[in-house]
């Protein structure tokens, strides 16, 4: 009979290949987004030619503004929708797989990399289904659900370790506390990025579309639906508030855990000083946000590098640079 282990692995592979069906879905619905905005390109190109034809001029060339139409013509977003709905399937798989890893280690399931990986993830989804309520995000779920199978299936690969007891220093409230805190804040910090990719490829539009004058463009169909690069940018920088305050929590929880178990609240350990720097990181993206000067192209990518320290801080610092946090659990 299987344990509870093997239960929660197989739910977590279950998740894995259904996140990979909702990555199909919403690529096919950014592929249909572009193809809906060149069909009514062309549509605005023939009725500027009836109008000619019949000797009453030429009308506005067709903008970013131009999915302005009758619902009956749009195209309704099906493949969006099952992509939702495919992600909600792999998430309820993904809690199971959670929840079953924790009942069987008899603790909360973050205590190594591997579970590290398979709540952090799990948040990650979390946030982004409860974002959708408030605002329809679902252009975001190709490359959240594409990034959520890289690091959960890759996390599986490469941390995957069995259930073993806690070490004498995560023996504390705070493992509760701070890492769940931390992969919340990641959570917020996925989104942030994923929406600042998407401001810098509009902004590349948009700057194309200002120098061509009224020509054509080229550039991916799908962003003629998507909102403006500086709407982008303002979604984005709320996220990253919001991550922002969790992070500053965590690296507060985690000197007050670290003076519990080793006497001192800060000593310079390579896992400190990481959570430091994508603090620094990610307050500057925030201060410069706040900036006029620095709005725009240089604070999106200041997102973006403070989101891959994070990866950085998670898949390398845990796993080749020694210290008091190596709580990774592969040299069990």
């Amino acid at each position: 009979m299987p344990s509870l282990d093997d239960v929660s692995l197989l739910l977590v592979w279950t998740a894995v290949a259904i996140y990979a069906l909702a990555f199909i879905a919403y690529t096919i619905d950014l592929a249909r987004r572009s193809a809906q905005t060149l069909d009514e390109k062309d549509a605005a190109a023939v009725r500027e030619r009836e109008l000619v034809a019949a000797g009453g001029g030429s009308v506005a060339p067709v903008g970013p503004t131009s999915l302005a139409v009758a619902p009956s013509q749009r195209v309704r977003p099906v493949f969006a929708r099952i992509g939702t709905s495919l992600t909600w399937l792999g998430f309820l798989f993904h809690v199971g797989g959670d929840v079953t890893r924790g009942i069987a280690a008899g603790r909360v399931p973050w205590a190594n990399m591997y579970e590290f990986a398979l709540t952090g993830t799990m948040l990650v989804v979390a946030v982004y289904l409860a974002v959708l309520f408030r605002y329809d995000l679902r252009f975001l779920g190709a490359l959240i659900t594409g990034l959520v199978v890289l690091l959960l299936g890759g996390s599986v690969f490469a941390f995957y370790v069995q259930v073993a007891p806690l070490s004498d220093p995560l023996k504390s409230p705070w493992l509760v506390i701070h890492v769940f805190v931390a992969s919340l804040s990641t959570a917020f910090f996925a989104l942030t990025f994923g929406l600042s990719v998407l401001q810098l490829m509009q902004t590349r539009r948009e700057r194309k579309l200002a120098a061509a004058d009224g020509a054509p463009v080229r550039a991916w169909g799908f962003l003629r639906t998507l909102p403006s690069s500086e709407t982008l940018e303002s979604l984005a920088y709320r996220f990253a508030i919001v991550g922002f305050i969790f992070w500053t929590f965590t690296l507060i929880a985690g000197s007050i855990w670290a003076n519990d178990a080793w006497g001192r609240f800060w000593g310079f350990d390579t896992k400190e000083v990481w959570t430091f720097v994508i603090w620094v990181l990610y307050a500057g993206y925030i201060h410069a946000r706040a900036t006029r000067g620095w709005r725009g192209t240089r604070s999106a990518w200041l997102s973006i590098i403070g989101f891959a320290a994070v990866l950085f801080n998670f898949a390398v610092v845990n796993v080749f640079f020694k210290g008091l946090h190596a709580y990774s659990g592969l040299t069990n």
